[in-house]
């Protein structure tokens, strides 16, 4: 059975798609938590950071490449924006699919969590 986010990519689930190409897709989240959050997801299943493999690093770099240019067409660029990326239950991942969240519009607070 694929992951929600593997019909996501596959066009099974209706998502509010802002971006895709033949390896990325984006697109906004359902519970955004700032004016601007957008998963970055790719087109594999890879279910965590754990389980990537070297052969798969272009493909991230992909992922980041995709949330920049997202950020300057999303007008966040110049106010700044944060990017994460979850690995595990403890650090949030709730979906077991690579995916990164872009999120921004709004002052961030540090520590995170």
């Amino acid at each position: 059975m694929a992951c929600i986010f593997c019909k996501i990519a596959a066009g099974e689930i209706i998502a509010n798609i802002v971006y895709q190409d033949g390896n990325v897709v984006a697109f906004r989240d359902t519970n955004p938590q700032a004016p601007v959050h957008i998963l970055v997801i790719p087109r594999e299943h890879i279910p965590s950071l754990t389980e990537l493999q070297p052969s798969q690093s272009p493909l991230m770099g992909e992922l980041v490449e995709t949330a920049v240019m997202l950020a300057e067409r999303e007008g966040v660029d110049q106010s700044g924006y944060r990017l994460v990326l979850n690995a595990g239950k403890d650090a949030g991942q709730a979906v077991e699919h690579i995916h990164l969240h872009l999120v921004g519009g709004r002052a961030m607070q540090w520590p995170p969590g």
